[in-house]
């Protein structure tokens, strides 16, 4: 049987969108502690994809200021079409946002470590708490 996390990395509950901003886009999404990673950076947006705007080619060819505008729209439609409960921004580049829009809080690397290794700990065991 398969038990599911109730708190783990930055999970505390309810629906999490993971966005990971560094060379590309990372995404999972948690629900009801069950992680699901997801391939939202390769999706279309505007000319390329998510992540040739808010990944590192982006802040690249975009510089900072038009870069920022890109994320903040970025997390915009993808809150607004998964609708998550909190939206935690880790990765290399998740400083680099001035402000960052309702639901996100920046995510915790030390945080996620120990959310991986949970979940790496109870897979060894044969499923999920």
């Amino acid at each position: 049987m398969m038990r599911r996390c109730k708190r783990f990395g930055s999970y505390e509950g309810r629906k999490l969108l993971f966005l990971g901003l560094g060379t590309g886009l990372g995404s999972a999404l948690v629900l009801q502690g069950i992680v699901e990673p997801l391939e939202l950076g390769h999706l279309p947006y505007k000319k390329r994809t998510y992540e040739d705007y808010v990944g590192l080619r982006g802040l690249k060819r975009l510089g900072k200021k038009k870069w920022r505008r890109h994320v903040a729209d970025v997390i915009a439609r993808l809150s607004a079409a998964l609708e998550p409960d909190d939206i935690v921004i880790g990765g290399g580049n998740a400083n680099l946002p001035k402000e960052l829009p309702n639901k996100c809080r920046l995510g915790d690397n030390a945080r996620a470590f120990d959310g991986g290794f949970t979940i790496w700990q109870q897979r060894q065991r044969g499923g999920q708490e």
